[in-house]
């Protein structure tokens, strides 16, 4: 299977700029009620993952650092303490499923490593489902 099949493209998908100020982010992710967002920058290259975590430990780390400092703060200078790997348009579903274990999203880049979408592990978890127990086995559970 495509996996190209998941996509939720670019343009429906909340990101950041490393360029973007920690205060921008954290007003963001609470709007959506995201607890991560992929880090694209300038070019469309997809450069990271930025979490709560990271911003929590920023805000750990740096002394009398207020909300209101935060929009002094630069994403590209906030440490991220995990690295979220994105996979290309044409890897396989077992990639895919082995990436989504550790991540909320898997960031899907093309060829040119330019962010083009996430696959959310909710539609992976799903698919897996459905493969193993079929629509009649949903039907039946509703």
């Amino acid at each position: 299977m495509n996996i190209a099949f998941f996509l939720t493209p670019k343009n429906e998908v909340v990101y950041e700029k490393p360029n973007s100020t920690m205060r921008q982010a954290l007003e963001r992710m609470e709007y959506h009620r995201y607890t991560s967002v992929p880090l694209v920058d300038e070019s469309g290259i997809y450069v990271g993952t930025l979490t709560e975590g990271d911003l929590l430990w920023k805000l750990k780390n740096t002394p009398n650092l207020s909300f209101n400092d935060t929009n002094k703060i630069i994403i590209k200078d906030i440490p991220r303490h995990i690295s979220n790997k994105a996979v290309s348009i044409s890897a396989d579903i077992e990639s895919l499923i082995s990436l989504s274990k550790y991540q909320n999203f898997v960031p899907v880049v093309d060829d040119n490593g330019v962010f083009i979408g996430i696959i959310k592990r909710s539609d992976i978890i799903t698919y897996c489902y459905n493969l193993l127990y079929g629509n009649d086995e949903l039907k039946t559970s509703i």
